[in-house]
């Protein structure tokens, strides 16, 4: 399936078109990576004030910030939209990036009481969705299936988790979806992410698999939470399931982590409430015409997303150059894809749409790892490039 299909400004602006503070990362070919303002008249360059996006989010004010930048124009959004997916692309034009650069890529996991339920199950098949189908039914009859309303680490929470832990039901899984920490880990390395209209990988050992759309929280040096935006947490439930301690290989993959297609800073027109009202909704559309649809409301996470960003930075976590912070999602897919019971896993081609009225939509598709472009540009490369042209000192 071609992502030029995709490639039009109408399906990955938000709703509400350019009327928000939308910042991206460009490629200029001879010049580098370049942050952008994404504005109606094109996308104008303001690498000159600006010259990594972790400077920009870490801003008093970001969006007056970005709205006040000047640059020149460097294309229109659709003419970087069309040159971006790697088959049809014309190194000699500029393509989308990921919209982020030195922020560290944190994750929050098991936010959501469907999830946790997915998580604990996956742990008790050790990795084999042969047997996930009854071990789902199993799981359900002891705890049932909506925790939603379960404060993590109240008293009512730890009552819980004494009756689960005499009846010999307890789970790693549930210590982090009930207990008073969340579970937050890192996904991927600094510039390792990719954007929209891009591949994403997968692992070839893993044959259980699925996507993870969330939401992903900007947040600068002193912990305000700036802006947002859309990823896909990709998600190797075969090799997480036969341990957590194959967490980094089950999530830390060449091209493993989406995110995209611009970062949305905070203003009048889109604040954190907004977010915590959001809808995430996926699409999934394989080249053998499999359709899978699902959502993820945020209204129904087990921690604010305040209070995810509090358990994350603080005087023993800090991050100089800021960081953003996947949600987690409510979505685990049970659909069967192939053979009743075996439920959903990737097929390579794979396109994987996930979308937000405010965010926008973020559009990959699903290659081995192997298969994806190779990342290549690292931090050096980053340093040397934002050097050469006189933009750091």
């Amino acid at each position: 399936m071609e992502l030029r299909n995709w490639a039009e400004p109408k399906l990955a602006l938000p709703d509400d078109g350019y009327r928000g503070a939308l910042a991206a990362r460009l490629w200029r070919p001879a010049i580098g990576p370049s942050v952008v303002a994404v504005r109606e008249d094109g996308l104008r360059d303001i690498s000159a004030a600006y010259p990594t996006m972790a400077a920009l989010a870490a801003e008093s004010d970001p969006a007056a910030a970005l709205r006040a930048a000047t640059g020149e124009r460097a294309c229109s959004l659709e003419d970087a939209l069309r040159n971006t997916p790697p088959e049809t692309r014309d190194p000699g034009k500029p393509h989308l990036l990921a919209p982020i650069d030195l922020q560290v890529v944190k994750a929050a996991g098991v936010t959501f009481a469907t999830s946790m339920l997915e998580r604990v199950i996956e742990e008790r098949a050790r990795g084999n969705p042969d047997a996930a189908a009854t071990i789902r039914e199993e799981v359900r009859r002891i705890i049932g299936d909506d925790l939603s309303k379960l404060q993590p680490g109240s008293p009512a929470a730890m009552s819980l988790k004494q009756v689960l832990v005499d009846q010999g039901a307890w789970s790693q899984y549930l210590e982090v979806g009930i207990g008073p920490d969340a579970e937050v880990f890192t996904k991927v390395p600094v510039l390792a992410s990719t954007g929209t209209l891009t591949d994403a990988g997968l692992d070839p050992k893993s044959t259980w698999n699925n996507p993870e759309p969330e939401v992903v929280l900007v947040v600068a040096p002193d912990g305000r939470i700036t802006g947002a935006t859309l990823g896909n947490d990709v998600n190797l439930r075969d090799v997480e399931g036969r341990s957590a301690l194959l967490l980094s290989k089950a999530k830390d993959n060449t091209a493993s982590c989406a995110i995209g297609p611009f970062l949305r800073f905070f203003d009048r027109t889109f604040s954190l409430d907004d977010v915590r009202g959001t809808t995430v909704s996926l699409t999934v559309r394989g080249e053998d015409g499999f359709l899978m649809e699902g959502t993820s409301s945020i209204l129904q996470i087990s921690r604010d997303p305040e209070d995810l960003v509090r358990q994350t930075i603080g005087p023993n976590h800090q991050y100089p150059d800021g960081f953003v912070l996947f949600l987690g999602t409510m979505f685990a897919p049970t659909q069967d894809r192939g053979e009743p019971g075996l439920g959903f896993t990737h097929h390579p081609g794979d396109v994987v749409e996930i979308a937000a009225p405010g965010l926008g939509r973020l559009v990959n598709r699903m290659r081995h790892t192997h298969d994806c472009e190779p990342w290549t540009f690292g931090i050096s490369a980053l340093m040397s490039n934002l050097a050469k042209r006189g933009l750091i000192r």
